[in-house]
């Protein structure tokens, strides 16, 4: 099967290319359960993408270029810290440490420098190895149902992952490599959710790290599990 999709120019993550969660998004939409989506260039914006999908696979292409690449996994686990209140998590998002004019101050999801941003500002939660933030969805995100589309809350589950990865270092300039997520159950636009997010290995300039979207009273509605890659010097 081909089909074609198109990441809209507002929904960017770097100034110039797609968000990484809500590209991947996309591509996993073709798959059914969880997946795992590798970026494997920078995703264009306003351009029409072919993505190719048989037996549990897709592939998102620029003409012959290979952008990224997706795989059902249906198997795919992540324990969830445990929760965070909303009060927490309000007072987390005090000290968030996004720049309001850095690569990503423009990022749909957590940007600073954009005043329609979701503002997920995940900051430090005290006395605690993670990172939080409150969100409260976007009306314009929601189907007929009320549900935030799968695309945005992968989205919202790629940011924290970098805050998480850099929890208790000083931040850098790294981009998402791998994400693998899990939708567990519908996620309401007409309330208040927790986003959390978490450290879990350092290889070199490799980073990996958790995010997990949880209703206010600690349910987990997603989760996904993200690799992060430094640039070279």
């Amino acid at each position: 099967m081909t089909e074609t999709i198109v990441v809209p120019a507002g929904m960017n993550g770097p100034m110039e290319n797609g968000n990484g969660g809500y590209s991947a998004g996309l591509l996993a939409a073709f798959l059914a359960g969880p997946a795992r989506v590798t970026l494997r260039r920078p995703v264009p914006l306003g351009t029409p993408l072919d993505v190719e999908a048989e037996d549990g696979k897709a592939r998102l292409l620029g003409g012959a270029e290979l952008v990224a690449e997706a795989e059902s996994v249906p198997d795919f686990e992540l324990e969830v810290p445990d929760p965070v209140s909303l009060d927490d998590a309000r007072e987390a998002t005090r000290d968030y440490r996004g720049s309001p004019d850095g690569p990503f101050s423009r990022c749909f999801v957590c940007g600073l420098g954009r005043e329609d941003s979701f503002g997920v500002f995940p900051g430090p939660v005290s006395g605690r190895p993670l990172v939080a933030t409150t969100w409260r969805p976007d009306p314009s995100t929601a189907g007929r149902d009320g549900m935030v589309g799968p695309e945005f809350v992968w989205a919202v589950l790629d940011c924290p992952t970098y805050f998480g990865a850099y929890r208790d270092e000083e931040t850098t300039v790294s981009f998402l490599g791998r994400i693998t997520a899990r939708l567990d159950a519908p996620v309401p636009a007409a309330a208040e959710h927790v986003v959390i997010g978490w450290p879990i290995a350092v290889d070199g300039r490799k980073r990996q790290a958790g995010s997990a979207v949880l209703s206010a009273d600690g349910e987990v509605l997603a989760r996904a599990r993200a690799l992060m890659i430094e640039p070279r010097a």
